[in-house]
């Protein structure tokens, strides 16, 4: 079996002005996430399955997924905030979804093998896919014992935009083993280096994840009891790291932190684009990517 890239799409990009998910950034069109994919397939993954809106969906299919034909098999989940657990009721005044644990859960019927879990946004590097592929290649889909997933970790101050905060999960590790991650947002860089409220160093969640089926009803359960807790706050989230962390603290989960060579980098805001552009530009030069990727 080839694992599956799960990549989740459903943001409406607030911050960035539009759907960053289908904006060019590559010297032929590509976006960032068309990166993704094609080292994940080089990696060895067999499917994507793409968790994006339905208001959207025409548009997403039309200048993302079709290209992909022939190159992998492409699927889709849809997120919205009336997907609830069996028996769960949607508050009057949700508008949203419920955040990216929210997104994973609502693909549980495509995806019923291994699978990595990205945010189509960001620029995660080959290695992080190989890391991820020879991980998932290993893991049992069902073992006695904790779950086995694992994680790949960024350097904080290596993550920030320059044009804005962003929200970052802090992670604590113990070897090469995650033991929790605390998701803090409004980060900005002003508050990274020397003497400041963080030094840079800390090792941060990008929503680059591995793990096997076992997750969907472990999410299930988590997020009905979410439900319960802070169901009527119509700006709570269900974040994906804060749902493994307690996993972890249960003793339900082992996780690993995958180490990796690649660098990360991504578009929260708009004026981070020509960044981007021209650090793909670069890694084209080189030859790391063909100037035309699909």
């Amino acid at each position: 079996m080839t694992p599956t890239l799960l990549v989740l799409a459903a943001g409406v990009g607030s911050r960035y002005g539009g759907l960053k998910q289908i904006d060019p950034v590559g010297p032929s069109g590509e976006t960032v996430l068309d990166y993704a994919v094609f080292d994940a397939r080089r990696a060895g993954f067999g499917r994507v399955v793409f968790v994006i809106r339905r208001d959207f969906e025409a548009v997403f299919r039309e200048k993302i997924g079709a290209k992909y034909a022939g190159q992998l098999e492409v699927d889709y989940a849809f997120q919205s905030p009336d997907a609830l657990p069996p028996g769960a009721a949607r508050p009057p005044a949700r508008e949203k979804p419920w955040g990216t644990a929210h997104a994973v859960w609502c693909a549980r019927a495509q995806v019923p093998d291994n699978f990595a879990v990205i945010n189509a946004d960001d620029f995660y590097g080959a290695d992080s896919f190989a890391q991820l592929a020879r991980f998932l290649a290993a893991a049992p889909a069902a073992a006695p014992g904790p779950h086995r997933f694992a994680m790949v970790g960024f350097r904080l101050a290596n993550t920030l935009s320059e044009h804005g905060t962003v929200a970052r999960g802090i992670c604590t590790t113990a070897g090469d083993r995650l033991r929790s991650v605390v998701e803090r947002t409004g980060i900005a860089a002003a508050d990274v280096g020397p003497g400041r409220e963080f030094s840079g160093e800390e090792l941060v969640s990008m929503n680059c994840w591995g793990f096997t089926p076992a997750l969907f009803p472990e999410l299930e359960r988590q997020f009905g009891a979410f439900l319960a807790a802070r169901g009527g706050d119509p700006r709570a989230e269900f974040y994906l790291p804060a749902a493994v962390s307690a996993l972890i603290e249960r003793g339900a989960a082992d996780v690993s932190v995958l180490p990796t060579a690649s660098t990360w980098f991504g578009v929260t805001y708009r004026e981070d684009k020509p960044r981007v552009e021209a650090a793909i530009a670069a890694l084209v030069r080189a030859g790391t990517y063909p100037a035309r990727l699909f």
